[in-house]
């Protein structure tokens, strides 16, 4: 099995910290997003990667190259965002007609993959959601996939794709992008991954079903404090705290970090060389080497080397009185 893993957006929902870093390698619960998901196929013994990048991809292929050494790791440009459909087909030198892995490199999964993997069809993941409207939706009968749309203004289910895609029929997938790419046959502007599955099934593709319950999202500030906080929870471990400071559970704080006289937690990130001083951190990612003097931070992203100086008060304020901060 290779995967593929498409990471060439420009994360434009993330600014300001997608000016700079590209949003795959912001930090969630203690590592990159990216690293989350190459972890995750580590573990399922997938070694054969292809990342397709864009904007500020040789940040990423410095990444991967200095922390996986042990995959192989190919890097394909995708010089314009034309759609997950002309990601996969910019790719599709680097692993032919063996079956893929799609994974999305914004989305993090609690799933089993190990069971995802093993279905003997092609496989995609899905999970009912409150608007589908915004997803592409896929018609699902005796655990198959018998329609997929993408982004329509009226669903036929509930059903959106999630992000995961395994594909047996690697020639046939290649064959129905290549009929969308010559004839420039685009929906919202975009070729669509979507699109050409539902081609595959129209030439007869069995493609199943397979349900998600976890899926979090990284693409929103508000999506990636909540992936951090679940983060943190399924991995909670235990922090030593600094004789001075308190570190509330479940939290990550990196070793390097410096940490006085502060509270830290719960759900809150300390990068690598972050210093942290009288502060009150909880439910916010603070990135590496970035200062947090004498602040009370809450649902806040930090980015990597900022400053953030706050300032406290003694008052002494008699009866009726009136404090206002501006």
């Amino acid at each position: 099995m290779h995967a593929v893993i498409p990471v060439a957006g420009y994360g434009t929902r993330l600014r300001p910290h997608t000016y700079t870093i590209p949003k795959v390698l912001l930090n969630v619960a203690g590592k990159p997003i990216l690293a989350h998901i190459l972890d995750a196929l580590i573990r399922h013994q997938i070694e054969r990667v292809t990342i397709v990048i864009g904007h500020m991809g040789e940040q990423i292929q410095q990444y991967v190259r200095m922390h996986y050494s042990q995959l192989t790791c190919d890097f394909v440009v995708q010089h314009e965002p034309l759609g997950l459909g002309h990601a996969i087909w910019c790719a599709r030198t680097s692993f032919g007609t063996e079956p893929v892995f799609i994974i999305l490199g914004d989305t993090i999964f609690d799933a089993d993959l190990k069971a995802l993997l093993q279905i003997p069809t092609s496989a995609i993941g899905i999970k009912a959601v409150d608007d589908p409207r915004r997803f592409g939706v896929v018609e699902v009968s005796g655990g198959m996939v018998v329609r997929l749309i993408e982004k329509p203004s009226e669903p036929p289910s509930n059903l959106a794709i999630v992000g995961l895609y395994v594909i047996r029929n690697t020639p046939l997938l290649l064959e129905c992008l290549e009929h969308l790419i010559m004839r420039h046959t685009t929906t919202k502007g975009e070729f669509q991954l979507t699109d050409a599955l539902q081609c595959m099934v129209e030439h007869g593709e069995q493609i199943a079903a397979f349900p998600v319950e976890g899926w979090y999202d990284c693409g929103k500030p508000e999506t990636l404090l909540e992936t951090n906080r679940f983060l943190l929870a399924r991995n909670t471990q235990a922090v030593a705290p600094p004789c001075d400071s308190v570190v509330l559970p479940p939290s990550y704080v990196a070793p390097t970090a410096i940490v006085e006289r502060s509270v830290i937690g719960p759900y809150a990130t300390v990068g690598e060389g972050a210093i942290i001083r009288d502060s009150r951190i909880q439910n916010s990612i603070v990135g590496a080497g970035a200062s947090v003097i004498a602040a009370v931070l809450d649902g806040s992203l930090i980015g990597n080397n900022a400053i953030v100086n706050g300032s406290f008060h003694s008052l002494n304020v008699g009866d009726s009185s009136q404090i206002n901060y501006a």
